[in-house]
């Protein structure tokens, strides 16, 4: 999409010349053309708006017509030539009411700029393209945004005409990268994701949208997004022909069902650093060409080492190597290729995926938040959303958690599980390639028992990542509408346990950690409740506030509030002995301390001026 920057305004009117100044003063490298005679400053005449269009119609990326439409439409009719290189044009009227885009709404970048111009205005920006209309993917641009390169089976109006008029649309991403993830998202409800060309019902589907680094040939039309995804690897017969080489290479992708659009780099030995074919190549195609040492090369295990260029090269393979480098993919899509071109030359290839793009099976290690399904993260909704496979303590995570998973998903419940059970399960789906969610309890990295799970992936090789939560003690600040650290009071919180079946470690005794009055919070401590107030007794005085917290944010949440010489007490008599927070602390409910923060006698970085009788000084 062309940027919205050098921008013409046409100006036909005084109280368009008073619009374009407020537009000017809000987006840069704007020029004001006028054909009125008395114009203020920074404003340039023209003698007629054809002559200047005549001169300049190639020269800005974008036209702001403010007067009437029909001026507009006539004015540029005789410089159109196509949408792909003509520039953005909108019209709007002297009164600001409304900013309408004429030509490029997408390709131009005239619909963004409309939205622009009229929230700088408080007008109404009348965009009349479907696709942005009914808020649904602009086919024509999404390979730009992205940086993909498209290529259609079928004329592109033709396929832009059935997904904007919400024909059954097939989405198949072989790979995984930010925009498949974000269509993944934002998929319209006519289309339906795939992940293996295999796995679509073609007959039930008008349109196939891939994005993928091969190409697909069906019976309905198919417009490919092809990321740059592909590294090949090659070795050749010294000067062998650019053109010829250049043909054996599109015949082997061809053949093997690739995108030449796809191709990211090509990579050889460092003794062919100047090897005239492979330069061509890499220039015509505007792809990188990369080199390595012999070394380099012979780190690499390849399916088909070759004691014949160990003998010539010291190397047991190039094209194999390089492209395993290259890419990042200890896997190859095409293993070594050996060819002789019509010349009589030869070259030898192979070819890679991009490791980074790659769809393979992960775990993702979920921070459910405390109970309420709201309060998981973000991207741990949107796991959820995705994922295969659910795995989650239901007597630690509320079971509406798993309502976000997609249909066909398997969602079981751990609790009855033992580990190894809870491994096979994963290891099933990870086989297939599946994205599996274990949801874990509040944050994972607070008594989470995630550690001898991510030692068993370590173990078997399984790609795993982490996202966060919200713990059980930070929604116990909310509910109590309490501060854990107060100024002057207690600026530290220590999360802990008391010593039940698991012994603490010697240093970490509950009395000890109750010698520095700091905020406690308490977990896994319900059933040793008389033990937990005995230690804390021996430095805190009887009269700290505490609170008890039984599952907290969930639908049953109670919370019970009084002294530490109280706590056994609350405990015992509201009969908790399960998924209930301890909190011990003066910050509990406190309210009279006042922070240095937003004292205006308070000097730091941001507000740096004293001031008197609480008035703020400000800067002009």
């Amino acid at each position: 999409m062309k940027q919205t920057s050098n921008i013409a305004i046409i100006a036909s009117t005084d109280r368009a010349l008073v619009l374009a100044g407020t537009i000017r003063q809000s987006l840069s490298d704007v020029a004001i053309f006028s054909t009125r005679k008395d114009i203020p400053a920074g404003v340039i005449s023209i003698d007629t708006i054809g002559s200047f269009l005549q001169e300049n119609f190639n020269q800005y990326n974008a036209f702001l017509f403010i007067g009437a439409l029909g001026i507009c439409v006539r004015s540029i009719a005789p410089y159109i030539k196509d949408k792909n290189t003509d520039p953005a044009i909108l019209n709007m009227d002297d009164h600001g009411y409304f900013v309408q885009p004429v030509l490029s709404g997408h390709t131009g970048g005239a619909n963004t700029l409309a939205r622009q111009v009229a929230h700088i205005l408080g007008a109404q920006a009348v965009i009349t393209t479907s696709s942005d209309l009914q808020d649904i993917w602009a086919l024509d641009t999404l390979g730009k945004q992205y940086a993909w390169k498209t290529a259609a089976t079928a004329p592109l109006n033709t396929v832009i005409s059935l997904f904007v008029n919400n024909h059954p649309t097939a989405l198949l991403l072989d790979v995984k990268a930010e925009g498949t993830t974000w269509l993944e998202k934002t998929k319209p409800d006519f289309v339906t994701v795939f992940y293996n060309i295999n796995d679509i019902p073609l007959e039930q589907f008008d349109l196939l949208i891939a994005v993928t680094f091969r190409k697909y040939t069906v019976a309905i039309p198919v417009l490919h997004y092809h990321p740059a995804a592909l590294h090949i690897g090659m070795g050749c017969s010294r000067d062998i022909e650019s053109d010829l080489l250049e043909v054996s290479v599109l015949e082997q992708l061809q053949q093997q069902g690739l995108a030449a659009e796809a191709v990211k780099s090509i990579a050889s030995i460092d003794i062919k650093h100047d090897e005239k074919a492979f330069i061509a190549l890499a220039d015509k195609w505007q792809i990188p060409f990369y080199t390595y040492t012999a070394a380099a090369l012979n780190e690499c295990e390849v399916p088909n080492p070759s004691p014949v260029v160990k003998d010539k090269l010291d190397v047991y393979s190039v094209s194999e190597a390089s492209a395993y480098l290259s890419s990042g993919n200890d896997g190859w899509l095409v293993e070594k290729q050996k060819i002789t071109v019509s010349s009589g030359k030869k070259h030898t290839i192979a070819v890679a995926l991009d490791a980074a793009l790659e769809r393979r099976a992960q775990v993702a290690i979920v921070g459910a938040g405390p109970g309420d399904p709201a309060l998981v993260a973000v991207r741990g909704k949107e796991l959820l959303e995705r994922a295969d496979l659910i795995l989650y303590a239901g007597s630690l995570v509320p079971e509406e958690l798993t309502h976000y998973a997609k249909e066909g998903a398997v969602v079981r419940n751990s609790a009855s599980m033992t580990l190894e059970e809870q491994i096979s399960l994963m290891e099933e789906h990870y086989a297939k390639g599946h994205l599996i969610v274990r949801l874990q309890s509040g944050d994972p990295s607070i008594y989470g028992a995630i550690q001898e799970q991510m030692t068993i992936f370590d173990e078997k090789g399984m790609d795993y990542f982490i996202v966060p939560g919200i713990s059980s003690f930070q929604a116990a600040a909310a509910v109590l509408k309490s501060e854990f650290t107060i100024p002057e009071v207690v600026q530290t919180i220590i999360l802990t346990r008391g010593e039940g079946n698991t012994p603490l470690p010697e240093h970490e005794k509950l009395q000890e950690m109750a010698r520095h009055r700091a905020t406690m919070c308490i977990f896994l401590s319900a059933t040793i409740a008389k033990n937990v107030q005995a230690q804390l007794l021996e430095h805190y005085p009887p009269e700290t506030p505490v609170a008890v917290l039984y599952r907290v944010t969930w639908k049953d949440e109670r919370v019970f509030t009084g002294q530490l010489q109280e706590l056994a007490a609350i405990i015992r008599s509201n009969k908790l002995t399960r998924t209930a927070l301890i909190i011990v602390g003066a910050a509990i409910g406190a309210r009279k301390n006042r922070s240095h923060l937003y004292n205006p006698e308070w000097k730091h970085i941001f507000r740096n001026q004293k001031t008197k009788s609480g008035n703020l000084k400000i800067n002009k």
